[in-house]
């Protein structure tokens, strides 16, 4: 994460975690006497901040899918972005699981806990009322951001939960990535990166889509 993002992330982090992890251990406690209770290995600091981020993170890339699905009449958004709601859910297990209060408090499209990612919905979606270009180019965009994201938080996780499914996110990402720039080749464009490393996305456009539970809807967004 940059400094920036680490910055927000921990103050999330500290309104967020404190109250509900100990609330969670609280409850843990009243009901040891009656039943057998496997604890769970609380999250670092990290892993937590990640989390959180990511579960926003997803639903910053269905809200501006969403949005492009109305403004355009192009089957890869809406698609994708019941995709996103997918991966949202997957989170929410995740933050349900080790006790976290989920940030998304408000479900409405372009509403965010996290102000940067308030103002990056803002933002992306201004770039892709342009053109369906200008859309898809955002599209992929977001996915690259995913992808790097994804492997950070991969990077500082220790719980096996965690990394199946950020790894099982990260696959989508590489199949709407793939989906978005198959569109835009489609238009005649040839797609550079944006955020990753060209060597990176080459590697993924050169690939075939993942198998997996996203893999399916990546082949209908062709």
């Amino acid at each position: 994460m940059s400094t920036k993002q680490s910055i927000l992330t921990a103050a999330i982090v500290s309104f967020l975690i404190s109250g509900p992890i100990q609330a969670g251990w609280k409850a843990q406690s009243q009901v040891e006497s009656d039943a057998q209770i496997q604890v769970i290995e609380q999250l670092s600091d990290a892993e937590a901040a990640n989390l959180l981020f990511m579960r926003e993170e997803e639903k910053l890339a269905r809200d501006v899918y969403q949005t492009f699905s109305k403004q355009w009449s192009q089957p890869v958004f809406y698609n994708i972005s019941t995709s996103e709601q997918r991966h949202m859910d997957s989170l929410a297990v995740l933050l349900n699981r080790y006790a976290l209060l989920d940030p998304i408090i408000d479900d409405s499209v372009g509403a965010f806990f996290n102000p940067e990612l308030a103002a990056l919905y803002t933002a992306l979606t201004a770039e892709g009322a342009e053109s369906l270009l200008a859309a898809l180019i955002v599209g992929a965009k977001i996915e690259e951001i995913d992808i790097l994201d994804l492997q950070r938080a991969i990077a500082e996780s220790t719980h096996p939960d965690l990394i199946q499914v950020y790894e099982n996110l990260m696959r989508g990402s590489r199949n709407h990535l793939r989906a978005f720039v198959r569109q835009i080749e489609g238009l005649g464009v040839a797609y550079e990166s944006q955020m990753m490393e060209q060597d990176d996305v080459d590697m993924i456009l050169d690939s075939p889509m993942e198998r997996g539970r996203d893999s399916r809807k990546g082949r209908r967004s062709r």
